[in-house]
């Protein structure tokens, strides 16, 4: 119960229809395997006192006075046992017959709720037993006290604020606007609801949706405890689906067709907090609603303070990864046609054609590079104009080096290196810091430098800076203020480290070999370099023209050519070019004015790093 955890349990026991002696002996040890494991409210399903398959004997004196003394031997039963029970059962009440639960605490019953939408349609007929029941709050005499009845009740906790429940009976789930709605709104965090739905082919996924969305548009716990095997089955068979659901999360679920008792942990401070944040539930309202504190007195006399829960349920420790491929990779490719389709309005909208992106050769700036390539192809602009800078300095490894060249070439942007080496070591010594000392001014001066260069490249083309700067990272205050977090457009920032991690594994698993075996952080070839693939186009020519003859083999050798010019300066204009050679001596004379021309535009730009390496 400490720090908001409180567990719950919902039981099917096993029922003679029209027994409720034999029932309520039944839970009464279900009640007992609950309090062994510490269980603080506990629900029961719909009628479960006499059974819901009684038909007319719903019509008999007989029936309802043994169901009222059933309910009472269980309240005397409870009297040593603190725990909060829900229990259902039929109730005569100034001349009506209602199909209710009780909510029972320390022996006596708090309040009688009746179920507020009784159906008539398919296989239900209850309209033929039962009244609707009343919203508004009434007193009426219980076994010799005055008890609240309607359906508009709230229950408090005295130990635990956050811990307010309210109940609803089954059909007032499936009806237009449940009465656990307006409970909710009330400040209910916990909602229970005793049901005896039938079962029948597909209709456990949709009763499953029903808990886990009601739940989730609550942003409460929802206990929900079905009635099985026991019940009449000429007509109907029930097949105790009980469930525990969280804030939309399905926390336990019964094996169906096997009367058992799900245990699991509620965090209502959580619920609270939540509701705190979302506005929905800042214009709340109690109105018209009776409310009835109750306390677990075990707390007031034994515990000065709340005792901890042992944790049974599950605590994902990836939460914002779906565990199924399936919904992986759909969640994967949601977060990036989101982020893609972002930044290519920034882009439209600011009127820039270009970009630039600090690679490191780790995750973050490679999902940035990813996302910005696809900006990029959705607003039809050419990625050469995406500005990749790779930025060594202390402690750049080559192996990240590397994997930030190939991936940079791979996409077809341009890359620049840009050392800064040098100008974080004349900043040291005009702050007269030691390079031996690794501290904070170490690693944020080398930082600032990299922000420094990146925000003057793209003022040189007129492009924004893109950062990768993630969510884990900003949480952690793993940021450098006026350093690597600064950007122009932060496109990871809303993404935990793991996700990023997913995403970009969903992008090498569709990716070219040569794209996933960079992205996977694998070794492949170096690109040949400018000679290395002209010797040998002329090699390739060679050995066709021995094997074909010169003509057939020049003809043949236009359309290889491309292949070995990808990526290289000039490409285009010489491409076509080699297209109108016929002769042997032609296609090799372009060879060595292609060489030529390729050598001095690396001359001229020597920190442009093209397919070259």
């Amino acid at each position: 119960m400490k720090d908001g955890f409180l567990k719950v349990a919902a039981a099917t026991p096993f029922l003679k229809v029209a027994n409720p002696l034999y029932n309520v002996t039944e839970m009464k040890q279900w009640i007992d395997k609950a309090c062994e494991q510490k269980v603080k409210v506990f629900a029961f399903p719909e009628l479960c006192i006499t059974g819901y398959t009684c038909g007319d004997l719903f019509l008999q004196d007989a029936l309802l006075d043994e169901a009222k003394d059933a309910l009472e031997m269980l309240c005397c039963y409870l009297e040593e046992k603190d725990i909060f029970v829900m229990v259902g059962l039929p109730l005569m009440v100034k001349g009506s017959l209602y199909n209710v639960v009780a909510m029972i605490q320390n022996g006596k019953v708090l309040g009688v709720i009746p179920k507020n939408s009784i159906p008539m349609y398919g296989e239900h007929a209850e309209g033929r037993y039962f009244q609707a029941g009343p919203e508004a709050v009434e007193m009426i005499e219980l076994f010799g006290s005055q008890v609240p009845f309607g359906v508009n009740q709230l229950f408090t906790c005295k130990q635990i604020p956050e811990l307010v429940v309210a109940a609803e009976v089954c059909e007032d789930l499936w009806s237009v606007i449940p009465p656990s709605s307006r409970h909710a709104l009330a400040g209910a965090t916990v909602i229970l609801n005793a049901s005896a739905s039938a079962a029948s082919a597909g209709k456990a996924e949709y009763r499953k949706d029903l808990v886990k969305g009601q739940s989730a548009k609550l942003l409460c716990g929802y206990i929900y405890a079905d009635a099985g095997e026991g019940e009449s089955t000429t007509d109907l068979v029930f097949c105790g689906h009980n469930m525990i659901a969280e804030n939309g999360k399905l926390l336990a679920e019964a094996e169906r067709f096997t009367n058992e008792m799900i245990v699991t942990e509620l965090d209502v401070k959580c619920i609270r907090n939540e509701r705190r944040r979302v506005t929905s539930f800042q214009r709340t309202s109690q109105a018209g609603y009776h409310i009835t504190p109750f306390s677990y007195t075990s707390l007031e006399e034994e515990f000065p303070e709340l005792p901890e829960t042992v944790l049974t349920r599950n605590i994902d420790a990836a939460p914002f990864i779906p565990s199924e491929e399936k919904e992986r990779d759909e969640r994967a490719k949601e977060i990036i046609a989101m982020q893609a389709y972002a930044l290519k309005k920034r882009l439209l909208h600011t009127g820039v054609k270009s970009a630039v992106v600090g690679v490191s050769g780790g995750l973050d700036s490679t999902l940035a590079l990813l996302i910005t390539c696809r900006a990029f192809d959705l607003a039809g602009f050419d990625r050469k104009n995406i500005i990749t800078v790779t930025m060594p300095c202390f402690g750049t490894t080559d192996r990240t080096y590397q994997n930030a060249v190939q991936f940079a070439n791979e996409l077809g942007t341009t890359l620049y290196e840009i050392p800064i080496k040098n100008a974080v070591r004349a900043h040291f010594a005009d702050i007269g810091h030691d390079e031996s000392v690794h501290d904070l001014t170490y690693e944020n001066a080398q930082a600032r430098e990299r922000t420094q260069v990146l925000m003057d490249m793209a003022g040189k083309y007129g492009g924004l800076v893109i950062g990768t700067g993630d969510m884990s990272e900003l949480a952690l205050g793993w940021a450098t203020y006026n350093g690597d977090h600064m950007s122009m457009y932060g496109i990871n920032a809303s993404l935990p480290k793991t996700v990023i991690r997913h995403v970009v594994q969903f992008c090498a698993d569709h990716a070219s070999p040569e794209l996933k075996a960079v992205l996977e952080g694998k070794e492949v070839p170096a690109a040949p370099g400018v000679d290395e693939r002209l010797d040998l186009a002329a090699e390739h020519l060679q050995m066709l023209i021995d094997y074909k003859g010169e003509y057939i083999s020049v003809k043949e050798m236009r359309r290889h050519i491309s292949a070995y010019l990808k990526g290289l300066p000039h490409a285009a204009e010489f491409r076509s070019r080699f297209h109108k050679m016929d002769t042997q001596v032609q296609f090799m004379e372009l060879l060595d004015e292609y060489r030529t021309c390729a050598h001095a535009y690396y001359e001229a730009y020597p920190k442009q790093l093209g397919a070259q390496s």
